[in-house]
């Protein structure tokens, strides 16, 4: 197993069923007109048929794969029947994460810092046929050197079809690399996303004291400056009223 850490490139290698689906109209994900996305709340059970491939179905479609991707992340099979291929991630966390940092706590512990990570930005993972979803967030979370618990992270798979957009979280066992290529270089077909855990209920016991005090220091600072936003408006439309006042009393 190999690991490139290289956070600017958005590229990293990793070599070596609860399935819960629900879907969404067109959104402005598909380039479709704008407006607000709404999940529907009836859950589709689907279970996908799976068998064991033979070695020339596999080369098949590896081959298959190279020619209709557009890109250069191809796949390639290995002597032993084991293929590498890429992954493209996009990242969908809506709650701030703990990142390794440098400063020391008490006792010489190293403390974390919480951020917002840019929601919508993928990263390409280097992967093989025998990584699992598991292996897959793990190394995402290395990426981005973030210390929280993999167990708080869920990977999906969206996939369009026809008019819907259905997601689906992925079981840890899945295998990602099978998937892309089953589903093929499309990404309408398939495309990952890493999202927190969909417990219904933020699970604050999970946290860390330290990854809560940072929560407190984010909201509070959220806090800051929509009051000082609040006060910079309340100052413009004071002076917009002191204004017109004077222009209605004329020139003294």
């Amino acid at each position: 197993m190999t690991w490139n850490s290289t956070m600017s490139s958005g590229y990293s290698s990793l070599e070596e069923d609860s399935e819960e689906y629900f879907f969404t109209a067109r959104t402005s994900f598909f380039k479709k007109p704008s407006g607000k996305v709404t999940e529907s709340k009836d859950v589709e059970k689907e279970r996908e048929l799976r068998r064991e491939f033979s070695r020339e179905e596999i080369r098949l479609r590896i081959e298959k794969y190279n020619m209709l991707t557009k890109d250069l992340l191809k796949m390639t099979l290995g002597p032993t029947g084991v293929y590498t291929g890429f992954i493209k991630v996009q990242m969908d966390l809506r709650r701030p994460v703990t990142v390794r940092g440098g400063q020391k706590g008490g006792g010489g512990a190293v403390m974390g810092e919480a951020f917002y990570l840019p929601r919508g930005v993928s990263n390409t993972l280097h992967i093989s046929s025998n990584n699992t979803v598991r292996q897959v967030i793990v190394a995402l979370l290395n990426k981005f050197t973030v210390a929280d618990n993999p167990a708080k992270y869920a990977l999906y798979k969206r996939c369009q079809r026809e008019e819907q957009v259905y997601v689906c979280k992925l079981a840890d066992c899945e295998q990602p690399l099978f998937l892309r290529l089953v589903a093929g270089p499309d990404s309408d077909a398939l495309s990952f996303v890493l999202r927190e855990q969909q417990s219904g209920e933020v699970m604050w016991d999970a946290f860390s004291i330290p990854e809560l005090r940072n929560f407190l220091r984010i909201l509070d600072k959220e806090e800051d400056e929509q009051r000082e936003a609040v006060i910079r408006r309340y100052e413009a439309y004071r002076q917009r009223l002191l204004e017109a006042l004077q222009d209605l009393r004329g020139p003294s």
